[in-house]
């Protein structure tokens, strides 16, 4: 008998660039838990990221390479991190999956 979970926005985007569902009724499946870790593994990566962005910012003599290559990466961990709390919105009851496709 399903239980009714509405599907899960995973932690990552289909080759194409749109977002991938998990429908399933068991929140500790093989998948669920692939997703847990990825999650886990963007949110880390994430805090690594903005580290380094912070000290190319704190450095006056860092150029416009350097600036902009800590931009982009931090721009991908920002989506990253935005899909994962979206998601967990979701499972929670607080977000809508139109606000969530989106990213």
């Amino acid at each position: 008998m399903s239980s009714g979970l509405p599907p899960r926005l995973l932690p990552w985007l289909s080759p194409e660039g749109n977002p991938c569902w998990l429908s399933t009724d068991d929140p500790d499946s093989r998948m669920s838990r692939l997703a847990d870790d990825m999650e886990d593994e963007q949110i880390e990566c994430g805090e690594q990221v903005w580290a380094g962005s912070r000290a190319v910012l704190a450095d006056r003599a860092a150029g416009e390479r350097a600036v902009r290559s800590a931009l982009a990466r931090t721009s991908e961990s920002l989506g990253d991190v935005l899909r994962i709390a979206h998601s967990r919105g979701l499972r929670m009851g607080r977000e809508s999956p139109e606000n969530a496709a989106q990213n």
